[in-house]
């Protein structure tokens, strides 16, 4: 690990070229697009310390390195890999590769647009959305087996290829081990995709939690084209009471698997 006392624009200049800043995040956190060795690279910082945003740069920072431990401990294609770790003055700099695409998510207003890619995702044969719903859970059974509980994973976390159609799960700062106590009443997330008790101050939080979430995740990607099997899997996944869903990822990973089997 490098370390320096430049903020980080500076500390970046010296490793590469910057082609694109991003800094519309509600989390205060900034980051950039640069190519470092010859190669385009996705590099993520908490920002400045005196930004204004709903978390503190500490926050920000913890949750930076959360996901540094997270990258190092889980491996998979749809993962974009981190490549190193820069220190700076403002905190760490995390330089993961480049993954094309557009994020599905996008803002409230936008969700009608036909020219939106969520819109456009949302219009692609349903065996290209069932695809990216494969993908998203292979990574969340690698996950769930290593016991971790997703946080804040929302479709603002797809980045998907329309040309190659390929997936790429990001920002995934907030997953960590459980299970553990809400803390903070509403917690960070889309209410589109939260369970129940992600709303409930010391409510727990665990696997059955992200099996709520996944759930979700299928229904709002595919609609009207959620039926049999899998829709059977996602009515249970996203049931209000923790104790009727399936009891973890691996366990719903499991039975979207055998639906999707089945024909679906």
């Amino acid at each position: 690990m490098s370390s320096s006392d430049e903020p980080p624009e500076r500390r970046l200049a010296r490793l590469g070229t910057v082609f694109a800043r991003f800094d519309r995040q509600d989390s205060g956190n900034v980051s950039y697009g640069a190519v470092v060795d010859g190669e385009r690279c996705f590099v993520k910082t908490a920002g400045h310390p005196d930004a204004t945003a709903f978390l503190d740069h500490a926050r920000r920072v913890d949750l930076l390195r959360n996901a540094v431990r997270l990258a190092r401990a889980h491996r998979h294609p749809a993962l974009p890999a981190l490549r190193m770790v820069v220190e700076s003055a403002h905190g760490p700099m995390l330089v993961y590769d480049w993954a094309d695409g557009d994020l599905i998510g996008v803002p409230r207003a936008h969700r009608d647009d036909p020219a939106s890619p969520y819109r456009r995702f949302l219009a692609l044969p349903p065996g290209r959305v069932l695809a990216a719903l494969d993908t998203i859970v292979d990574v969340h059974d690698l996950l769930g087996q290593a016991g971790e509980v997703a946080g804040d994973f929302y479709d603002g976390c797809l980045l998907y290829d329309f040309i190659t159609h390929r997936l790429s799960l990001i920002d995934l700062d907030n997953y960590r081990p459980g299970p553990y106590r809400n803390d903070m009443g509403r917690m960070f997330g889309s209410s589109r995709f939260m369970a129940p008790e992600e709303f409930t101050l010391g409510s727990v939080i665990d696997q059955r939690t992200s099996v709520f979430t996944l759930g979700r995740t299928a229904q709002l990607l595919l609609g009207d084209h959620l039926h049999g099997p899998l829709q059977q899997v996602t009515t249970r996944a996203t049931h209000p009471n923790p104790e009727e869903r399936h009891g973890s990822l691996p366990e719903f990973c499991a039975a979207w698997r055998a639906a999707r089997q089945a024909g679906c």
